[in-house]
């Protein structure tokens, strides 16, 4: 499980440090794409192939889905983080991010996400009620 909240940065090359605790869970190749809420998202190559699997199955004449497939999926690397734990990210991902120097790489349970700080600390300061509130909706996912 994926879990916990790292602050790293993007250097010359565009290369991010991936946390040494992901990267033992990870394997040594993983894919990282353009995710919801202006993040983006790294899978296992297990997980990504579950995923892709279901997303071959969405009807083609699903105009949602179509799209969703098209940006999902031509945003999508395989990476291989080298001997310092690093791996380079597209600029088209870090553009679809916003990612400008800083930023910060969460577990979410099964999979890692990667957000730009300026994102992150936007997002992650909901008020308390609104916190309790989504846990409330939830309440029978969280039994």
């Amino acid at each position: 499980m994926f879990m916990g909240e790292y602050r790293h940065s993007l250097d010359a090359k565009n290369r991010l440090i991936i946390p040494s605790r992901f990267r033992e869970e990870l394997g040594d190749a993983f894919v990282i794409t353009r995710y919801l809420d202006g993040c983006l998202t790294v899978y296992t190559t297990e997980q990504w192939e579950r995923i892709t699997s279901k997303l071959a199955a969405i009807p083609m004449t699903s105009k949602a889905g179509r799209q969703f497939s098209r940006i999902f999926l031509s945003k999508a690397v395989t990476c291989e983080p080298d001997s310092q734990g690093r791996v380079q990210l597209p600029q088209a991902l870090i553009k679809a991010a916003e990612i400008t120097k800083k930023c910060v790489v969460i577990g979410t349970g099964d999979h890692v996400e990667i957000w730009s700080e300026e994102r992150w600390e936007d997002y992650s300061e909901i008020p308390d009620d609104s916190f309790e509130e989504a846990a409330e909706t939830l309440t029978e996912f969280l039994r």
